[in-house]
């Protein structure tokens, strides 16, 4: 599919048990012209959906707003469990400039979408990252602090009026954090034990809040159906806080309370050079340059 203007998003829906209303929203995206599906993955633990999608503005707009719709129409957020923080049925819509876009046009996007669909299913946005209207915006987190069930009281104070929609949140939809950013990584580590306070302890020595890395955002949460503990990070900016640098400074940390990694996982579409970086890290690689991978020379 050809693309003059590629945008990339990436849309966090809050159910990943009930796989018939998982299809029904990614739906939204499928076999639309100007509109592909990359991916889409589910998790019972965090019951959260990530979809993948990417294309033209238009065509991008259309199918967001559709799925936006039935996400609202198929979630009911009081009656939602999961590990993973969040304010709505659709937690959070990022997009990213791809290729012949800038951060300022997927700003426009993120803008007209919840303008919109605020007006069509009464769900309340709130612009963050870099479409936020004011700094204590900027960071995803402040605006989740309190999850959904402390949501109704937060967006009393006038400081969290949301950008978008009414006042208050949707009874069963919450709200949603809608914005553009540069590429962001989702990177988890398994640890060979049940003990979540255990995964909680590295999150804080690893994260970039409690002094660790600079680009990365991370937390601890229970694995309950494998009986494991994880270590859940975003990584902001991959070109200055690696996957492997995050890797190796939880393995470390891990070792403070004689745990080990098990297993990991990248949760999504990324860019190829992060996972290049890791190669020529692990493999101790000299001279190593993009252009000796056979892949990028086909057109």
């Amino acid at each position: 599919m050809k693309l003059d203007k590629w945008i990339e998003s990436v849309p966090n829906f809050s159910e990943g048990r009930d796989l018939k209303k998982v299809e029904r929203i990614v739906d939204s995206f499928r076999a639309k012209p100007g509109v592909k599906l990359l991916d889409y993955s589910t998790d019972p633990d965090h019951n959260r959906c990530v979809v993948t999608v990417l294309g033209q503005p238009e065509p991008l707009k259309r199918a967001m707003v559709e799925a936006i719709g039935t996400a609202v129409e198929l979630i009911d957020m009081t009656r939602h469990e999961g590990q993973h923080p969040r304010i709505g049925c659709v937690d959070v819509i990022p997009f990213i400039p791809v290729r012949d876009c800038t951060i300022q046009e997927a700003d426009q996007l993120a803008r007209e979408i919840a303008q919109e669909a605020a007006l069509l299913y009464g769900q309340p946005f709130y612009l963050y990252e870099k479409s936020a209207t004011a700094p204590h915006r900027v960071d995803l987190a402040n605006i989740r602090k309190g999850q959904f069930e402390g949501l109704a009281e937060k967006m009393k104070d006038p400081l969290w009026k949301p950008d978008f929609g009414p006042d208050t949140i949707h009874p069963t939809g919450g709200a949603t954090a809608i914005g553009a950013r540069m590429p962001l990584i989702c990177f988890n580590i398994n640890l060979d034990t049940p003990n979540v306070e255990i995964a909680r302890q590295i999150a804080r020595r690893v994260r970039n809040i409690g002094g660790g890395l600079r680009y990365v955002k991370a937390m601890g949460i229970a694995l309950e159906e494998r009986n494991l503990a994880q270590v859940t990070m975003n990584l902001t900016d991959y070109t200055k806080t690696s996957i492997y640098g995050a890797f190796e400074m939880v393995k470390m940390e891990a070792r403070r309370y004689g745990v080990r990694v098990v297993g990991s996982e990248v949760v999504g579409i990324v860019p190829m050079k992060a996972l290049l970086d890791c190669a020529e890290y692990y493999l101790q690689i000299e001279d190593f340059s993009s252009e000796q991978v056979l892949e990028l020379h086909i057109e």
